[in-house]
């Protein structure tokens, strides 16, 4: 866990080579994600424009260690809450400079206000040429860069040496470890300069397999109210449908409260779960997912109460703004994995509309036996055409997501990462799951790979987001 560290990288080929050094750190953007991405404000920015955290109310969500373009934010392991470089503001507040600029020997670290004209620090920004990382992000870092290689600053400009060592350490792995620099054996071009890692630290991805599993609980939730409901006004399905009625919005809350759980068990602070609404902020697209999950809830809720009692009218009423908080519920996860300003393949503008396929078709693959258990006939026969339909279209918008011209080198090492590398496995599965339950005559089959084929793509997909370096 580390607030401050130098990489270094080896330029050229022996026996014109030269090693070049980076301070790595928070960059104190004057637009930082990650006050933006933080739910609860634990990550705020000073009025000096320090960017600070108060780990009193940090839940854990980590979505501040997603957003970062520079991988400053970890978990520290002894109190679970967000920490990074905080230019010591404890230090700047009763007049003494920040731990680094102190011991470093050589005064290679300066700092110094920009509107200060006599800092030394400020002479050398205005004076010489300086350089950022990932300028093209929008976040302003004024941490700058004399005389640093491009190989350092661009963090897969690099490439990552084959095997399991640096120069110094042994490169780190784990699961859920996220070794830097560019893959030896990966066929997308970093760099025109001939350069290799030499040391770095590993980072870890903030989002494991729960936030995979939760993107499927919810978006089944989502669907298994909206194809019944939907299909019941379109008057493709009676009123008397227990699928409508009963199972409908039944499996709809049963995998709503799972996603809940999901969630909170995500959190490294769960029992602070409940400042997601007493301090959210309305910025953060997790606070506006939660109130949405909650309304949505409600509704589901009510509407399975008239459809108990068998009112059709207020059911139909209750529809209104059930199916858009329901589409809603489905595809607000491509908002906040947007907000994750450091992960370029999240920044697809497919990302919605596939999860809104994806829910449905999870609610029809569902409805598809709940159908055939309780009004076996017509109905099953309409709903395994319907699930073969969206099966081929999300079929049709995963070849979209991974063949689509990506802007970055980034997005385009994250879509190798998830078909060709570590994950092309697991993609290449869901892949093959989506095209059985297009091609197989058989209802059951249908459904169950339609359901199960979800899975495996959404958690190739995204891991493979937070397996690009980004320091």
């Amino acid at each position: 866990m580390t607030r401050t560290y130098v990489k270094a990288v080896e330029v050229g080929t022996f026996p014109q080579v030269r090693r070049s050094f980076q301070v790595t750190r928070c960059n104190q953007c004057t637009n930082p994600p990650c006050v933006a991405a933080c739910p609860t404000g634990a990550m705020y920015q000073r009025p000096d424009g320090i960017v600070d955290f108060n780990k009193a109310i940090c839940i854990g969500c980590k979505a501040c260690m997603a957003a970062c373009p520079y991988d400053a934010i970890f978990i520290n392991p002894e109190d679970h809450s967000a920490e990074k470089c905080n230019f010591c503001a404890h230090r700047l507040d009763i007049g003494l400079e920040p731990a680094c600029v102190v011991v470093c020997p050589t005064e290679a670290i300066l700092i110094g206000k920009l509107e200060d004209d006599t800092a030394r620090a400020t002479r050398v920004v205005h004076r010489t040429p300086v350089a950022v990382r990932n300028p093209e992000k929008g976040t302003r870092p004024k941490l700058f860069y004399r005389g640093a290689h491009q190989a350092t600053l661009d963090p897969i400009a690099a490439e990552r040496p084959r095997g399991d060592t640096y120069m110094w350490s042994q490169i780190p792995s784990g699961p859920h470890v996220i070794a830097s620099g560019h893959p030896a054996d990966a066929h997308v071009p970093n760099s025109s300069a001939k350069a290799k890692l030499v040391y770095d630290v590993a980072h870890n991805a903030p989002w494991g397999g729960l936030v995979s599993l939760y993107t499927w609980t919810k978006g089944l939730s989502a669907g298994a109210y909206l194809v019944p409901i939907t299909l019941w006004l379109l008057g493709k399905l009676p009123f008397s449908s227990d699928l409508v009625r009963i199972w409908g919005p039944s499996i709809s809350l049963a995998f709503l409260a799972i996603t809940g759980g999901l969630l909170i068990g995500d959190l490294k602070h769960p029992e602070r779960f409940y400042l997601l609404f007493l301090k959210g902020r309305p910025e953060s697209w997790l606070v506006r997912g939660g109130y949405g999950l909650l309304l949505f809830g409600g509704i589901d809720t009510l509407t399975l109460i008239a459809g108990i009692l068998h009112s059709s009218t207020a059911m139909g009423i209750l529809a209104i703004p059930g199916i858009p908080l329901a589409a809603l519920a489905a595809l607000y996860t491509a908002f906040l994995f947007a907000q994750a300003k450091a992960r370029d393949l999240w920044q697809s503008p497919l990302m919605p509309i596939h999860l809104v396929i994806q829910a449905l078709l999870l609610g029809s693959a569902v409805s598809v036996f709940v159908a055939a258990i309780t009004d076996p006939g017509s109905t099953v026969g309409y709903l395994e055409r319907l699930t073969g339909a969206l099966a081929i279209l999300n079929a049709l918008l995963v070849v979209g997501e991974i063949t689509i011209t990506h802007p970055t080198a980034k997005a385009h090492l994250a879509v190798w990462e998830m078909t060709h590398g570590a994950l092309g496995r697991l993609f290449w599965l869901g892949f093959a799951l989506d095209l059985v339950g297009i091609l197989t005559p058989l209802g059951m089959a249908l459904a169950a790979a339609a359901l199960l084929c979800i899975l495996p793509l959404e958690h190739a997909y995204v891991q493979a987001g937070q397996r690009v370096p980004l320091a």
